[in-house]
């Protein structure tokens, strides 16, 4: 116990094993639990991936989207010109092209650790605010702590799907993901109070985003 095992992994997935449980140990969890929370993260990537027929998806995905490099696979060809489809909506919300490129030449499977990561992250908010909650129900402190983490965290997904969130507070798209961590990064180093007022003001942390990319700020 404690020790991976990496003959089921190709190097990629071996660093990202290694990265992401350094990352949760950095958290205070315990590294042989780390270690196996990891695994068991990557083992739901790989098989979500392989499931949905984008395990062995290029990584210049983005550069083939965009026609900058062709490709004779008619399935890649399928998915590339959906996604293209997709863009001009995904542009009126702040998307570029640079964008698009980051995120679809990713590694599929660096792409559903992130999410994991992302979905990690809210849960254990969400634990944290259910043993600490005041509320008179189960369902009331579970909606009082969703919405606590939709305060706070990005959340993203189709800007379309409207069906928890409506507005400002509509998911928001995967490719804008570095550019949102770059700016909470650069926002949380600030020694001034400005950008948890801004939080706290704005109903979820998808609104402040979205305000800060049509004042240019993101």
């Amino acid at each position: 116990m404690g020790f991976f095992n990496f003959s089921k992994y190709n190097d990629m997935e071996k660093a990202m094993l290694d990265m992401y449980s350094q990352m949760l140990s950095m958290r205070g969890i315990p590294s042989s639990e780390a270690k196996k929370l990891t695994e068991d993260m990557l083992d739901q990537a790989i098989e979500e991936s392989k499931k949905d027929g984008t395990y062995n998806l290029p990584q210049n995905l983005g550069d083939i989207i965009f026609g900058d490099v062709g490709t004779d696979n008619l399935t890649i060809k399928k998915i590339a010109e959906s996604i293209r489809q997709k863009l001009p909506y995904k542009k009126e919300e702040g998307v570029r092209d640079q964008d698009v490129r980051w995120w679809w030449n990713l590694n599929d499977i660096e792409r559903r650790m992130m999410l994991k990561q992302d979905d990690a992250a809210r849960m254990t908010l969400i634990l944290h605010e259910l043993e600490n909650s005041t509320e008179p129900s189960k369902e009331k402190a579970f909606d009082t702590a969703t919405i606590k983490v939709r305060k706070f965290h990005p959340i993203y997904g189709d800007p379309k799907d409207t069906a928890h969130t409506k507005g400002e507070d509509r998911p928001l798209p995967y490719e804008l993901k570095d550019r949102i961590n770059i700016y909470i990064e650069k926002r949380a180093k600030e020694s001034s109070g400005n950008y948890k007022a801004e939080i706290e003001k704005a109903t979820t942390f998808n609104a402040l985003v979205r305000k800060e990319i049509r004042a240019g700020k993101l």
